[in-house]
């Protein structure tokens, strides 16, 4: 039986226990909602306020419009931001929504339905159709302020919100330019594992530990977690369990686990409600993931633009470099120098933010 490695495992995260009682989480998010936390610093030439909307689920999601001061009555170009998987508004995509304000873009950074301080009932799970969903209905909201143009309009997905993105705009016209950044594929990911790397055999016991799992959470009356990348051991055994990112970063760490590490669970980009710094995803969430391939239909975006941007030495590269080869003109693939997957969350040395300006003012006149 092949053997799935330990960064297959590691790729994706991770700890802890997921609210089962929706009062338990009203009044844990009350809590921590007492103090905001922002792992960046609102930039002195942009607003940002809290906003909500509903998406065609009845779903309510929760973000944050960042505004260029002082735009009196202009109309400007849009770009909607989500991820990475698993993080919230006030990690990465707000800091990047941050930065695109600054550089006179009316932006919008959201937390994926079921996540952060968005809705839905049963608390951390990843849906690929409703997560796509949410991209809509962000451009259902912001193209009906006043200061946005409703016809120049972006989107960008980071790390396994990238395919969600995209899989968003070929099927809404709407979306007329479209980035990512350090992109994961979480259909692929999820149902084929670290470069494709599970068997036929290895998928089928996936489907059926899944398929067991419900009718434990039917027993039970609530909601497992677990890792939503199944790893299997060296005898081709699932590995249970859900124990993701520890709390201490051992000696001599897999240098993908080292990366994220360093991201989620320090100060550098912690966030209490964060499933990635703090808890786990369902353990049935790899079910719809199986069912739901992202991207299929990618040369749809066509004649809309790509720009698909990655690390050098980022694990997740060959994601953006295979929908380079299957998207159609115009698209472009822009690899960072130095840089791995994580990079690109938030070192603003690293992140190519005067292309990602030029691509969607070019894309979005």
């Amino acid at each position: 039986m092949k053997k799935i490695t330990l960064l297959a495992a590691l790729s994706f995260l991770l700890i802890g226990q997921v609210y089962p009682q929706a009062k338990q989480r009203k009044e844990v998010m009350t809590k921590q909602d007492q103090t905001e936390h922002y792992t960046f610093e609102l930039n002195d030439k942009v607003t940002r306020q809290p906003v909500t909307f509903k998406n065609r689920f009845g779903i309510t999601v929760s973000g944050d419009l960042y505004s260029p001061k002082n735009i009196g009555n202009q109309k400007l170009a849009a770009i909607i931001l989500s991820g990475p998987f698993g993080a919230v508004k006030e990690q990465s995509s707000g800091l990047y929504a941050n930065e695109l304000a600054s550089r006179g873009f009316v932006t919008l950074a959201f937390d994926p339905s079921f996540t952060g301080e968005s809705g839905g009932d049963v608390r951390n799970v990843g849906s690929p159709e409703i997560n796509t969903e949410d991209f809509s209905a962000a451009v259902d909201y912001i193209g009906l302020l006043p200061a946005v143009d409703r016809k120049r309009i972006g989107v960008i997905g980071i790390c396994g919100l990238s395919g969600m993105a995209l899989t968003a705009a070929t099927s809404d016209s709407r979306i007329k330019a479209v980035g990512t950044v350090s992109m994961y594929d979480m259909s692929r990911s999820i149902s084929r594992s670290y470069k494709d790397s599970y068997t036929l055999a290895q998928r089928h016991k996936v489907i059926d530990y899944i398929s067991q799992q419900r009718w434990i959470d039917a027993e039970n009356g609530k909601t497992a977690v677990g890792l939503h990348e199944v790893p299997f051991d060296e005898k081709g055994n699932i590995i249970k369990g859900n124990k993701g990112l520890p709390d201490t970063l051992p000696s001599n760490p897999n240098p993908v686990l080292e990366a994220f590490w360093k991201y989620y669970k320090t100060p550098r980009g912690f966030h209490p409600r964060s499933i990635n710094s703090t808890t786990a995803w369902t353990a049935t969430t790899p079910m719809s993931f199986f069912s739901f391939p992202m991207a299929a239909n990618v040369q749809m975006i066509s004649p809309r633009p790509i720009l698909l941007i990655a690390g050098e030495n980022a694990h997740s590269r060959y994601y953006s470099e295979d929908i380079y080869k299957l998207a159609a003109e115009p698209k472009e693939l822009a690899i960072v120098p130095g840089a791995d997957h994580v990079d690109l969350y938030d070192r603003l040395d690293k992140i190519p933010f005067d292309k990602i300006t030029s691509f969607f003012n070019q894309n979005l006149k």
